[in-house]
């Protein structure tokens, strides 16, 4: 069977969720051809060819625009089976039905992808494999070798220079049931992890293809803080060189602080971290798991150490006020973290997927209007139209041209009368880590 794998938006990564299936499909003797939208065009000898067309579908954004790349693909070849597998893709099953996706598969996806390739090898049917599997897979090495070379995704900029990035992941799924996670829904409080050995092979891979550089893609690192740790110690033993990063609750760096030292060590050049709000009331009706004090202690505690830690947010909820969108920034100019945060981060709206337990709270129904099956969620509004204005001006803050500083002065200018005057002991933009696509769903 000749498979086409798709992509179409993974945070300007390598998608590990294109290479995962392609090893395991190549390991049974399919013929697996990876393609990624973001970097490249839709080829279309490689659709007509295909026997079967799955794209992978990791967030709201990728499952947005392969819609429009099922449309297309239908044009090219209208016979071709259509699989949509990843996280997003049993969240909103039903309206990809309609486009006329016959396989859909969520949670440990390559065994069910196999297993479909292979029922469509002996002449198809309905979907057998299950919409959802937990189940604990044995891993095979991540085929690459289709997808496009490592030097055409986004980098790690440091010290105004620039580095090739790899991407892979350790684990899926997560320990934890936050109230706004696309995750939940899926996993449901249940974590799996990739074997070691398969890990640390694809990252060698990697690096000979000239990674300097690793993102772990984990929902959470730290699920499983032993796996982590036994996985970047061996890579550092093996390259001192490389650098890596990696995403960890607030929750797990208090708990695990202990372990900080070690992933300096090892070479980790920044902790992204979901820290969603400083309003504890916010915090506890997302159940974060941590409070606005713990939030500051792991923000001093990475200043201490001379790591960097790159906060996320959600500004916009509907328990946002003008008030505490202002303390939001008071907070991480206080804290000196103005560097630190992406601009997007400050004007993202609280986005509620099909399955979210926001959908628990009287409060949220209370302003949600209607589930908008083609955008992928559910319609609310504010109570106080002056917050959703704040927002709407604060995302044409967003993507306007500037340094992360400049762009921070006009946040802090649409909640203050008076403009925004920098410390001049801020550390230098040059100094802080980062790659260079913006981190949102």
């Amino acid at each position: 069977m000749r498979v086409a794998l798709i992509s179409t938006y993974e945070l300007g990564r390598q998608p590990f969720g294109l290479a995962s299936p392609a090893g395991w499909l190549a390991a049974r003797g399919h013929e697996a051809i990876c393609v990624d939208l973001c970097v490249e065009r839709l080829p279309l000898e490689v659709i007509q060819g295909a026997d079967l067309v799955a794209f992978y579908l990791p967030m709201h954004t990728a499952t947005r625009l392969a819609v429009k790349a099922i449309e297309r693909v239908r044009e090219v070849n209208p016979a071709v089976p259509l699989c949509c597998y990843g996280l997003y893709a049993p969240l909103n099953a039903a309206y990809l039905r309609k486009l006329g996706v016959e396989t859909i598969l969520g949670g440990e996806f390559e065994t069910g992808l196999a297993q479909a390739v292979e029922r469509l090898e002996r002449g198809g049917g309905s979907q057998i494999e299950p919409l959802v599997s937990l189940e604990r897979q044995q891993f095979v090495i991540p085929d690459r070798s289709s997808l496009p070379g490592l030097e055409t995704y986004a980098k790690l900029r440091v010290n105004g220079g620039a580095r090739t990035a790899g991407y892979t992941e350790a684990s899926r799924g997560c320990k934890h049931r936050c109230r706004h996670c696309p995750v939940v829904p899926v996993y449901n409080g249940q974590f799996r992890v990739v074997q070691p050995e398969i890990v640390l092979e694809d990252m060698r891979r990697q690096v000979a293809a000239g990674a300097s550089h690793i993102t772990f893609g984990d929902p959470d690192f730290f699920n499983g803080p032993a796996h982590a740790m036994r996985i970047v110690e061996a890579l550092h033993q093996e390259f001192p060189l490389l650098t890596y990063d990696a995403t960890i609750k607030i929750e797990h760096l208090r708990k695990h602080r202990d372990l900080l030292p070690a992933l300096q060590r090892t070479g980790c050049m920044f902790v992204t971290s979901a820290v969603e709000s400083v309003d504890d009331a916010v915090l506890e009706k997302l159940e974060k798991g941590h409070t606005r004090r713990d939030f500051m202690e792991v923000a001093g505690e990475f200043r201490r150490l001379g790591m960097t830690l790159a906060p996320t947010f959600i500004p916009f909820t509907p328990w946002t006020t003008v008030e505490s969108y202002r303390d939001l920034l008071e907070v991480l100019a206080g804290l000196e973290l103005i560097e630190n945060v992406g601009p997007i981060q400050l004007a993202l709206r609280l986005l509620i997927v099909s399955g979210s337990r926001l959908l628990e709270l009287e409060e949220v129904r209370a302003v949600v209007s209607s589930y908008d099956e083609a955008a992928l969620l559910y319609r609310w509004s504010h109570r106080e139209p002056e917050v959703d204005a704040l927002a709407a001006r604060a995302m044409k803050c967003a993507v306007s041209k500037g340094s992360r500083r400049e762009l921070f002065a006009s946040f802090w200018e649409l909640v203050h009368e008076a403009r925004f005057h920098e410390p001049v002991d801020l550390i230098p933009r040059a100094a802080i880590p980062y790659m260079d696509e913006p981190w949102y769903c």
